[in-house]
């Protein structure tokens, strides 16, 4: 379970969360889908990873065209329950989400099938896209936006070739992507400071909670890192640059 948080209030914050994306239509969560969502904050499911994935799926969902009618957080649940899968692995907590292991999701929506994996070239098109977009955000300093400018030439450099790419010269290029994704996240996370900074590390911190009694302290040291990157890349908004 969440600890810092009631399912309730919970509930209350995804409901609030996703009114957002609905451009101020409410759609209450009550009923089963109350029921649903409180089994995602007893799973531990952190709410950062449930906006995530309601993102996810409204992103999808907004590229088809004009909006048809409001999202329905049941539709969300497959991207939600994926990221927060991918989440556990990440930072180590192997727990599994409930007794039976990961709960099935419940979404009648044929878009909210889960398990979409990039391939390397769409995965690179894909960060350029939203590097560009991080490179127009407001208020980053100059020396932040020259790194990512000279991660999306290069990267722009390799594109031509992923397609191609086998073999130890697709590992070399994954490797690199690697220590793309590992500098960025260093001079985002120095970009915040030192006061926001140390203020997502207690919000990583508490996202683990849930798992920290089962982790050895190196997995736990390991599991904190993992989550507070995840928090600082949405903080400035970059994306995961390497690929796995």
């Amino acid at each position: 379970m969440n600890a810092s948080i009631e399912p309730a209030e919970y509930c209350r914050q995804v409901e609030s969360y996703l009114c957002r994306k609905n451009e101020g239509h409410l759609i209450r969560i009550v009923g089963p889908v109350f029921e649903q969502v409180c089994g995602w904050a007893m799973q531990g499911v952190p709410l950062t990873i449930a906006f995530r994935g309601i993102d996810q799926y409204c992103e999808r969902y907004y590229a088809k065209g004009p909006r048809r009618r409001p999202v329905r957080i049941e539709f969300c649940e497959a991207d939600i329950l994926d990221l927060f899968d991918n989440w556990r692995r990440a930072i180590g907590a192997t727990a599994a989400a409930t007794s039976g292991g990961r709960a099935e999701s419940t979404s009648s929506e044929p878009e909210a099938a889960a398990g979409r994996r990039d391939t390397l070239p769409a995965h690179i098109d894909r960060i350029v896209t939203r590097l560009t977009g991080a490179r127009a955000g407001a208020g980053r300093s100059e020396a932040f936006d020259r790194l990512v400018d000279e991660a999306i030439r290069e990267i722009d450099r390799i594109r031509p070739g992923a397609k191609q790419a086998r073999g130890d010269d697709r590992l070399k290029l994954i490797e690199r992507l690697a220590g793309l994704d590992r500098a960025l996240v260093a001079a985002a996370a120095a970009e915040l400071g030192e006061t926001r900074a140390a203020a997502l590390r207690r919000e990583a911190e508490a996202e683990i909670a849930p798992f920290a009694m089962r982790m050895s302290a190196d997995a736990h040291g390991r599991a904190a890192d993992v989550a507070f990157e995840r928090l600082v890349r949405e903080e400035v908004g970059i994306p995961v640059v390497s690929f796995e």
